[in-house]
């Protein structure tokens, strides 16, 4: 069985012996007995699976809204009522709606199937004396397993030995280097990204080997902890969802109300039941917009189209809102505000300091003194050299990129010679190796000989400053060692984030073998600083967002040192506060801390969580980015999760809204402004559709309220299914055009709009209320004009009413026309954003014409929707009526650009 373990005295805190007998076990490993025993109390070793949301759950949520709920009300009393063509095409508006909806979010929630795949399928381990391949899920606590370099490791070990080892725990830590082990007990505070006595599951060996034993398994890994926090994060509701949900719920209210008034009114006026019934459901059907679900839906997937045009491919259709409304944007470092390539930023021999320009792998740049371009030679060129020679890894470019073999430090070595003009094949040729003392963690260096072109010796070793000082006797030209200046270099250059390689050189006096004990009165050449630099256009995006009034936040588990040097590059606030202060603060001081702080150093992923929920206490919209498992949780949690596509884990990704397939922060700024203009085009929608449902609804309660009951039969100036066609054909064509507009001028240095306001905005009331009354106004008028002419030339009462009732319905549909061109921007004049900035206008405005002409003038559709022919004189005075939208707005326009001015 396993023994108990006491959780004051964490594994990374005991001697390896301590940790090896605490687990009941040995070098030799358990036993297959007790391994199969242990494994029967413990389970197998994978991450615990939670269920997966069911198909019809799924469709179920689509259908979860106040509107939709409307809509198939009003179906169900069309239909009552036996009208089943109009309750079949309202209920083909749901059914749209719901489909899309469903087929955007039905391969949402597998995050946690993806932290699975990071656990390997077969682990070596030592069991019995014997080496054994076994799969990983077998493994369990006290089992000894070794590693090598490009294993996956597949539990939290407790490291034993190791030869060099090396692993990549940028996942799960952010560390951007790859992680120097050491088996030396650690103090029991240390942070999980210094606990270098340990390997952790699902991480990657990049160098050496190692022995460790098992001390956690499954769930019970940090991995297993990180899943964990996966699943106890909260879906949340996005601000369009949230202020339709609230929209959805008034007008469904106002409905209810408003048409059981009218039907009582209907009654006392002396309506029979039937006449009061079918007036409120007149009204109820001109109230809502059937059109409004499908309208947003289409925005939102036209939304999705032009932003994976823009590389940001969205996964949950609301996201693409959400990212306009966005207030603060948490950023991972490694990999997304930063390119991943270390990258040597300063020279500096005893001579002086020069800088080294360009970043990455690439070996474009050039060394500066000065600002001035400089060639490398003597001291410089001696310094670039030793870092070629000293260094294993290799460099070559693929399709245009420059790949790296090896390790990162070794590759900006390998750059900052190629930027100063030299060669590493070439110099790899000229001094062959001749032996090597690699590097191991505990010595901090690396030394190798070389015979030169003329049978010479040379000695050169690499390494921590702190150790190389030490074997110094000399610097430059063989000038005493100034340990006092150079150790006030490396504080220098280390408060600007750098982590600081020293190089030094000897003769030697002949071919090997290589000891540790040659090296003694070496000559320091110098020291070479590097840091994984911004992204030069993440600099650009986080000045991008700044102006548009978003906040943007480093949230890394790098040192906090070099989180601030990054955070000044990128012009954010410092100083950088680590996740063991988090880890101090209450709750409400968190808040505060949070909102006025930038940078974030150190930091595990219950920290990152922690950070996202209190800047969402504060009524923030979060965007968080990232790429590593540690990243998952708070992707999820925040209001849009951000998951790099080509860097990123697919536990990232998989729990993530949207994915950058560029992993470039600078496409998030694109992925904003694209979000911001889908939401200004969304209320150009509402601008323009519900005028037209009020106006509607006002027609049928003042003919309730007003107009005559002739011959038992009251006057309605519109029919049920003729507000039908305003709803789903007319309002609908000219809509849809709506949402490809282009972006208001001054779009990105708006402050972004209050998560909280309500979408039916005090502007949005007003229009909707005038543009309603005009439409009202102009459709009864010509209405009882039309109805009163015709009786007074012979016509009979139901010739008569039919094209009085087809005039208002020509009414509405061109002063929606005329309406369209006004919304196409709500504050300028259109001649701000282009009159032919959007030809698809005019193409829906063309497909109207037609559609009207045909429901006016084809006998199909004067039997299908009781409508009559009009003639041209009867066209003409509905054309000049409609008209009058225009300069009524366009007046209104000015007015509140006016008052803009002088406020």
């Amino acid at each position: 069985m396993v023994p108990a373990h006491d959780p004051a005295s964490p594994f990374h805190a005991q001697a390896a012996q301590a940790a090896l007998q605490g687990l009941g076990s040995g070098l030799s490993g358990l036993d297959l007995q007790e391994a199969q025993a242990r494994k029967t109390q413990v389970g197998p070793n994978h991450l615990p699976r939670a269920g997966r949301e069911s198909a019809w759950a799924l469709l179920g949520r689509q259908i979860h809204n106040p509107l939709i709920y409307v809509l198939l009300g009003a179906a169900a009393l069309a239909l009552g009522m036996g009208k089943p063509t109009d309750a079949g095409v309202v209920l083909g508006v749901v059914v749209l709606n719901t489909l899309i909806g469903f087929l955007q979010e039905h391969k949402a929630g597998r995050a946690i199937e993806a932290l699975s795949a990071l656990v390997p399928e077969s682990a070596t381990v030592i069991r019995g004396g014997q080496r054994l391949q076994v799969p990983a899920e077998d493994l369990v606590p006290g089992d000894v397993v070794a590693l090598q370099s490009g294993d996956k490791i597949p539990a939290d070990l407790r490291l034993l030995e190791v030869r060099e080892l090396r692993t990549i725990e940028s996942a799960l830590t952010g560390e951007s280097l790859p992680v120097e082990k050491d088996p030396s007990e650690l103090p029991a505070e240390t942070d999980l990204g210094d606990r270098r006595n340990m390997g952790f599951s699902g991480t990657l060996v990049a160098y050496g080997t190692g022995l460790g034993v098992v001390v956690a398994t499954g769930g019970a890994t940090e991995l297993g902890r990180i899943s964990a926090l996966l699943r106890s994060t909260t879906e949340l509701e996005t601000p369009l969802t949230r202020a339709l949900a609230r929209f959805g719920k008034g007008l469904t209210l106002a409905i209810v109300a408003v048409a059981v008034l009218l039907f009582m009114v209907g009654l006392l006026r002396g309506y029979a039941f039937l006449d009061a019934s079918l007036a409120a459901i007149t009204l109820a059907v001109a109230a809502i917009p059937e059109g409004l679900p499908a309208i947003i839906s289409i925005a939102l997937a036209i939304g999705v189209q032009r932003m994976a045009s823009r590389k940001a491919v969205i996964r949950k259709l609301p996201a693409v809102e959400t990212l306009g409304s966005t207030t603060v944007i948490c950023s991972d470092k490694t990999g997304t505000l930063t390119k991943n390539e270390m990258t040597v930023q300063e020279l500096w021999t005893p001579e002086g300091a020069v800088q080294v320009k360009g970043a990455g792998y690439a070996p474009e740049g050039r060394i500066l003194r000065n600002g001035q371009p400089i060639e490398a030679d003597g001291s410089l060129q001696a310094l670039l050299r030793a870092g070629v020679l000293c260094s294993d890894a290799e460099l070559r470019e693929e399709n245009g990129h420059w790949v790296l073999a090896g390790d990162p430090t070794e590759g900006a070595l390998l750059t900052a010679a190629r930027k100063g003009g030299l060669d590493p094949g070439s110099l790899r040729a000229a001094w062959p190796r001749r032996d090597v003392i690699p590097f191991e963690s505990e010595r901090k260096f690396m030394a190798t000989l070389h015979e030169g072109p003329d049978g010479q010796h040379l000695l050169l070793v690499k390494g921590a400053p702190e150790v190389l000082l030490d074997r110094c006797a000399f610097q430059g030209s063989g000038a005493p060692l100034d340990r006092t200046a150079i150790e006030a270099e490396l504080g220098r250059m280390a408060a600007r984030g750098q982590r600081v390689l020293a190089l030094a050189e000897a003769s030697a006096p002949g071919s090997g073998p290589l000891h540790e004990g040659d090296l003694r009165n070496l000559t320091l050449l110098g020291l070479q600083g590097m840091v994984d630099p911004p992204r030069p256009e993440a600099m650009e995006a986080v000045d991008a967002c700044r102006r548009a009034g978003i906040r943007v936040k480093m949230i890394t588990g790098d040192h906090p040192a070099t989180a601030e040097a990054i955070g000044r590059d990128l012009g954010l606030r410092g100083p950088a506060v680590t996740g063991r202060e988090l880890e101090r603060t209450p709750d409400e001081a968190l808040r505060d801390l949070a909102e006025r702080t930038d940078v974030f150093a150190r930091v595990a992923p219950e920290h990152k969580l922690r950070l996202v929920r209190a800047l969402q206490s504060r009524g923030q919209v979060v965007a968080m980015t990232g790429d590593g498992v540690n990243d998952a949780p708070a992707l999820k949690q925040a209001d849009i999760g951000v998951a790099m596509g080509i860097t990123g884990t697919s536990v990232s990704r998989e729990a993530a809204d949207m994915v950058l397939a560029d992993d470039n922060f600078a496409s998030i700024q694109a992925a904003v402004e694209e979000g911001r203009r889908v939401y200004d085009n969304l209320v150009k929608s509402l601008a323009f559709v519900l005028p037209t449902n009020l106006g509607e609804a006002l027609i049928i309660l003042v003919a309730v309220l007003a107009f005559p009951i002739v011959d038992g039969v009251p006057l309605m100036p519109v029919l049920p299914v003729q507000i039908l066609w305003i709803n789903l054909v007319a309002t609908v064509t000219l809509a849809l055009p709506l949402a490809f507009e282009a972006k208001e001028p001054g779009l990105m240095e708006r402050p972004p709009r209050d998560p909280a306001a309500p979408i039916f905005s005090r502007f949005l009331m007003v229009r909707t209320v005038m543009v309603a009354l005009l439409m009202t106004a102009g459709a009864l008028a010509l209405f009882l004009y039309e109805y009163r002419r015709d009786l007074a030339l012979g016509a009979s009462p139901e010739l008569a009413l039919r094209e009085a009732q087809t005039m208002a319905v020509t009414v509405v549909t061109l002063m929606q026309v005329f309406y369209l061109l006004n919304c196409r921007s709500l504050r300028d004049s259109i001649l701000a954003i282009g009159v032919f900035s959007n030809r698809l206008v005019f193409l829906g405005i063309g497909a109207l014409l037609l559609l009207q002409t045909a429901f006016v003038h084809l006998p199909v559709m004067n039997h299908l929707f009781h409508s009559a022919p009009l003639s041209a004189e009867s066209w003409m005075k509905s054309i000049l009526v409609a008209a009058l939208v225009l300069p009524v707005i366009s007046a209104e326009k000015a007015l509140r650009r006016w008052r803009r001015r002088t406020a």
